[in-house]
């Protein structure tokens, strides 16, 4: 197990601008690897496949951080909160909605004592 956080931030584009909100999107990509404790951070968009459901967020960041000091400071960074003031929260933004969750790949009480 690890410290490891593995985020997924989907984005819900408004009427239209599903490719425009793509290309902001991945110009996020090659600043955000540079960060300390960046893993991965990968640009993907959802596609017709017959093994796969569709959903309203077609558009999703797959990143794994080292740890959540790592992700929080990426959260700060500058560029990140412009996108979200700029296209999340701004009445004229791409975005129509958006989710950000995170996990983790550790277990339920985790390195917990066993007793027999």
């Amino acid at each position: 197990m690890t410290s490891r956080v593995y985020v997924l931030a989907q984005f819900k584009p408004k009427a239209g601008k599903e490719a425009e909100l793509f290309e902001i999107l991945k110009a996020l990509e090659p600043d955000s690897y540079r960060e300390e404790g960046c893993i991965q951070y990968m640009l993907t968009r959802q596609i017709d496949h017959p093994s796969a459901s569709r959903n309203e967020y077609p558009i999703v960041f797959n990143e794994i951080w080292e740890d959540a000091d790592c992700w929080a400071a990426h959260g700060r960074r500058k560029q990140i909160q412009h996108f979200f003031e700029t296209q999340v929260k701004a009445e004229a933004g791409l975005v129509e909605d958006a989710i950000v969750t995170a996990y983790s790949d550790e277990g339920y009480n985790y390195d917990e004592p066993i007793f027999e």
